[in-house]
């Protein structure tokens, strides 16, 4: 489709999107809109430097490749530069949304799933309620093309809303929200009995929830606690292009090395169902299964072309731009723990005193983490107790990777519509995480 020249390596990403926006305060319409825009991002690499473009205007995307052109030097020996063979060549279709895109759901339709939440978020209640709903929906089709090659045309989908939920009552206050997402419209859920019984939680909570004395504790981790801590406290560190020159990191997390318990496994995949499904990267490169740790040890890092080369590892599917304006960086896509064996029950029957933490408002950290909980529980005796309120908890990584002892059964995997991963100036990317219940030991709570 466009001329590229000899001694350069050259891909175009284009990328074709449709998004809806829709927000109601109290029952009062904020916003509802649709997006539309078809653009690309260009890259042209001569073996010494990168030069870039993106435009909307997509009928001249040869002559942006031709002015890039003019930029660099021809590099006769292109193709067997590292970076350059480091990328795959594909050429696929693979238009998963097509049939069932959110672009062919009317907008009213859209709304109105958001209004049957409305009458138990307006329910009669001496505690006050605030609330927001947003509902947001993206469709995008990639095609991609490269000087090696490639010939790609792929679609990502997601669709969701999020209820943010804020209770007063008696000088205390209480924040937290109900959100689902998925990869089609018709698989949101459309509970409004799940939603009064998570109200209903939440004003139990306020109204009772204990303070904590600060120690040492064994925690059982939700799957949505355990997600958000594989993600922000050990995925972020899986990003190769950290270690890129960095001999200390390198040493820090050479593969091989043992890093947590033996029944810890941690997988980036985006090849999950969710908010992070993305069948290629932003390079062409299919997407895969990476264990970043197997059975305790540390057995992968993510990669684009760039850092798979510098590192003489292989890509893996991680190399993502936020949209047209921006070039692949190494990202994760769904990072999750693998389940154990045990029950949800028998975890907790085997603590005597500890927390269960269901619920966070943010987690963050890289060698040291914090998660601030939000709905949390005592555990007494084996058996889940008063609802208390905890700040924050925290550990090293290290330490609380080799500190996890259960791990329940069962799966399950989160995906959020509002906000995202944000790396550099690229913010918000779609991703996924989660995992089963986590057990771990000698957390620090206060």
């Amino acid at each position: 489709m466009y001329k590229f020249k000899e001694g350069f390596y050259t891909d175009v990403r284009i990328e074709e999107a449709y998004e809806t926006y829709i927000s109601y305060t109290l029952g009062k319409l904020d916003d509802s809109r649709i997006r539309r825009y078809k653009a690309a991002f260009i890259r042209v690499f001569d073996g010494s430097l990168w030069y870039y473009a993106s435009t909307s205007d997509t009928e001249n995307i040869q002559n942006e490749i031709d002015k890039l052109y003019q930029a660099a030097r021809p590099n006769p020996d292109i193709l067997n530069h590292p970076i350059v063979s480091s990328f795959e060549v594909h050429q696929d279709k693979k238009l998963q949304f097509e049939e069932n895109s959110v672009e062919k759901i009317p907008k009213i339709e859209k709304e109105n799933l958001l209004k049957l939440f409305f009458p138990a978020l307006n329910r009669q209640s001496d505690i006050k309620l605030l609330w927001k709903s947003i509902y947001i929906d993206a469709r995008k089709k990639i095609t991609l093309f490269s000087s090696k090659g490639t010939e790609l045309v792929f679609d990502t989908q997601r669709a969701g809303y999020s209820l943010r939920l804020s209770f007063s009552a008696d000088g205390k206050t209480f924040n937290d929200s109900f959100q689902f997402a998925s990869n089609n419209f018709e698989d949101l859920p459309r509970d409004e009995e799940k939603l009064k019984e998570f109200i209903r939680k939440c004003e139990d909570f306020m109204m009772n929830a204990k303070p904590v004395t600060p120690g040492k504790y064994t925690v059982i981790l939700s799957p949505l606690a355990a997600g958000v801590f594989a993600h922000e406290s050990f995925g972020h560190k899986s990003e190769s292009d950290f270690m890129v020159g960095d001999e200390t990191m390198r040493k820090e997390w050479a593969l091989g090395k043992k890093v947590g318990s033996e029944i810890l496994s941690i997988v980036d995949s985006g090849l999950m169902p969710g908010s992070g499904f993305v069948p290629y990267d932003d390079e062409g490169t299919a997407a895969k299964e990476t264990y970043l740790i197997k059975d305790g040890i540390l057995t992968g890092r993510l990669h684009s072309a760039s850092t798979a080369a510098a590192l003489e590892e292989h890509v893996t599917g991680n190399a993502r731009a936020v949209n047209f304006e921006y070039e692949p960086i190494v990202r994760m896509t769904t990072t999750y723990i693998k389940p154990g064996s045990k029950t949800f029950d028998e975890l907790v029957s085997e603590v005597e005193d500890g927390f269960l933490i269901e619920t966070i408002k943010h987690g963050s950290g890289l060698s040291i983490f914090t998660i601030a909980p939000s709905l949390a529980y005592r555990i007494r005796n084996g058996k889940i107790a008063e609802p208390v309120n905890i700040s924050v908890i925290s550990g090293s990584v290290f330490e609380t990777l080799s500190e996890i002892d259960g791990l329940s059964d069962k799966l399950e995997i989160l995906s959020f519509i509002t906000g995202g991963c944000g790396k550099m100036e690229q913010f918000p990317l779609p991703v996924g995480f989660g995992g089963p219940y986590v057990r771990v030991r000698n957390m620090t709570v206060q």
